[in-house]
């Protein structure tokens, strides 16, 4: 059962006052709260109505006055049958765009606007195509690269789906190419003509300067989606709703509109059976939940109150301008929870000696899953007498340098940097090196090393032995280490010598470095 508030009676009625609070709360505690918006909240923006006597409908009605067109007839596909009441359309498409650009966001923009920086907005549903949302940062669903070439939407980019399309853009009529609306295309509107569309042209003449056939050259038109129209990312919408929907949001509001439109009405429901399920089931040991007070609740802002088909649906209705529901929520907000709108001054040094000064203000966030907690935590101030040195991060294995010791470091210590992963580490020279090679390994090559140096050299020359260990003996007979060579033999002028001492060589253990080897020829005695 929907239940009707006087936003205008909150001074009257202390049960008013009390549920309206109750629901203010409601904003305050949820974590994830979608919105819905209509043309009601951008009446306060200073763009003009259809119907009033200044209204849109009779600028018309006064360039074209043997033109009859309904209010409907202006938004619906089958004004392009006809080419009279297409230059209506684009007649007025063009005075409802300069309009546009010269208002402001209302109160209600910049409601959504907060919520989203609390990190309390699951997501934005409009049906309005003025783009307003977005002069606040809030990232519409037809914001995209010009060109014919079609791009995904960035489900996580995209704060506010625009179901109706951005007058702000254009598009072409015959390959679909998209592009911002200018000035020039603003001309060509007010005069009743659409413009060529220029993807179009450059193809064709491409074409005509190889001497080929010419192509169709399509027209622009605004990118607003018209009743009985197919919406042109309507696959990409139904794919974020899902998104939004297995989400589990805890509050759905509703503001500016009378649910009229078949489609929208399905997405309310939709919103809506998730939103009414919220805190229920059971726990994993078997036990029922019980629903908090402030949670499930679906809340519509509009003067003109729902259909009897809302009554399920909808729990309450407020009555009154969404301006005025919204500052009212939020000065609620702030007296019941009024550290979510604390500042934090974040100090810092100063080269001053006798004190700090403020460099900014920020606002403290408190770890969550899709929400933010605004807190008040004891400033921290850093003293020039007593700042410690920043620690190089791309050192490994390095002591801090004490901040009172009066030693300069060591200009001989080399910072190492940190390697970025094994397989990217700089590949020694040697696999056997043994500075960059295991403890193991060191540890072997020590002892290898150890018992190399008590080795005796001398019981393995033939092993070492090279062309530099050659020496000259007192003779001037070469001497190889290790190898003994065989001497000359010197034989005296007499008719016969005869060898009394022969010398063989030897080859291992040459204990002295000079060896002297002599042969003695003795005379033959005669025999008479």
């Amino acid at each position: 059962m929907t239940i009707s508030l006087q936003l205008d009676a909150v001074s009257g009625e202390s049960s008013t006052r009390r549920t309206l609070s109750d629901i203010s709360l409601a904003v305050a505690k949820s974590k994830k709260i979608v919105v819905v918006t209509g043309a009601g909240i951008s009446c306060s923006c200073g763009i003009p109505d259809f119907r009033s006597s200044d209204g849109l409908y009779s600028l018309v009605k006064q360039r074209y006055p043997d033109i009859v067109l309904k209010g409907r007839d202006l938004f619906d596909a089958s004004l392009f049958r006809d080419s009279a009441s297409t230059s209506v359309f684009y007649t007025f498409i063009s005075q409802l765009k300069r309009s546009i650009d010269a208002a402001t966001p209302a109160p209600t923009h910049r409601f959504i606007q907060t919520l989203d920086a609390k990190h309390k907005l699951v997501r934005s549903y409009t049906q309005n195509i003025d783009g307003l949302e977005e002069r606040l940062g809030l990232r519409g669903s037809s914001s995209k690269t010009s060109g014919k070439k079609k791009s995904k939407l960035k489900v996580k980019e995209v704060r506010n789906v625009q179901l109706h399309g951005d007058i702000h853009r254009v598009r072409c009529t015959y390959c679909s190419a998209e592009m911002p609306c200018t000035e020039e295309h603003l001309h060509a509107f007010e005069d009743g003509k659409a413009p060529n569309c220029p993807e179009c042209t450059s193809r064709s003449e491409a074409r005509v300067a190889r001497s080929a056939r010419a192509l169709k050259i399509g027209t622009l038109r605004p990118a607003i989606v018209l009743y009985d129209e197919p919406h042109p990312l309507g696959d990409d919408i139904g794919t974020i709703q899902t998104m939004d929907i297995a989400r589990k949001p805890d509050m759905l509001i509703i503001m500016g509109t009378s649910l009229k439109v078949h489609g929208l009405k399905k997405l309310v429901k939709d919103f809506a059976k998730v939103v009414h399920a919220t805190g229920t089931g059971t726990t994993p040991s078997g036990t029922p939940k019980v629903q908090k007070s402030w949670q499930g609740k679906v809340v519509l802002v509009n003067k003109t109150p729902p259909g009897s088909e809302w009554s399920d649906i909808i729990d309450y209705h407020v009555a009154g301008e969404t301006d005025v529901w919204v500052d009212k929520v939020l000065e609620d907000w702030k007296k019941m929870r009024p550290s979510d709108w604390e500042i934090q001054q974040t100090l810092d040094h100063t080269d001053e000696p006798n004190g700090f000064k403020v460099v900014k203000e920020t606002a403290t966030k408190t770890k969550g899953k899709g929400r933010s907690r605004l807190g008040f935590f004891p400033c921290v101030a850093h003293f020039n007498s007593i700042a410690a040195p920043k620690r190089n991060l791309n050192i490994e294995n390095v002591p801090p340098e004490d901040p009172f010791s009066s030693q300069p470091a060591s200009p001989s210590k080399k910072t190492v940097s940190v390697p970025s992963s094994p397989s990217k580490r700089r590949q020694s020279v040697s696999h056997y090196s043994d500075v960059e090679s295991s403890p193991r390994k060191r540890r072997d090559i020590a002892k290898i090393a150890d018992g190399m140096d008590r080795l005796d050299m001398s019981e393995k020359r033939i092993l070492f032995a090279d062309a530099t260990n050659v020496t000259k003996n007192a003779g001037g007979d070469d001497l190889v280490m290790g190898e003994l060579q065989p001497p000359k033999v010197k034989v005296s002028r007499a008719s016969a010598s005869v060898i009394s001492k022969e010398c063989k060589p030897r080859s291992r253990n040459v204990a002295k470095s000079k060896v002297e080897v002599w042969v003695e020829i003795g005379k033959k005695p005669s025999i008479s």
